[in-house]
């Protein structure tokens, strides 16, 4: 099973990598000040994040009204466009979003339903990549990889 997650991972981040467009949200943009809420909307708490090197902060956040995660990658200093990913998948559900592509200030939003499931999810920016398994789950501990390509 644990196998059949990492290729889902590594396939879902393959297709963020060589471009894919979003799935499941709106297209990114620039925008000064950017909050997690203010890229996956209000009613999203932030629940876990993980820096990517000193450029920026991937955010997992959720909506426990409607059972929904949603993942947003945003730069410490915003500025010439960089390339820039996020996504987020569901083991158990076989449920994956994601953005990508060259972003002045954040990538995403990435919104899939996790209520009661653990989430994989994660971002890049520039040759920085954070992923972090099996995260918000009470009976797994979480590996978190990042990684400069």
């Amino acid at each position: 099973m644990r196998n059949m997650r990492k290729a889902g991972i590594i396939g879902a981040l393959g297709v963020l990598v060589a471009g894919a467009t979003v799935v499941g949200g709106t297209a990114a943009s620039a925008a000064p000040n950017v909050t997690p809420q203010g890229v996956c909307g209000s009613a999203y708490r932030t629940v876990n994040s993980a820096p990517i090197g000193s450029l920026g902060t991937v955010y997992l956040t959720y909506n426990s009204s409607n059972g929904k995660n949603c993942v947003a990658t945003i730069r410490t200093n915003p500025g010439t466009a960089k390339d820039m990913s996020v996504y987020v998948y569901v083991p158990d559900t076989d449920q994956w979003a994601g953005d990508s592509g060259n972003y002045t200030s954040y990538a995403g939003p990435a919104y899939a339903y996790g209520k009661a499931h653990c989430v994989s999810w994660g971002g890049n920016i520039a040759n920085v990549y954070v992923s972090v398994d099996n995260s918000n789950c009470a009976a797994r501990t979480e590996h978190r990889v990042t990684e400069i390509r």
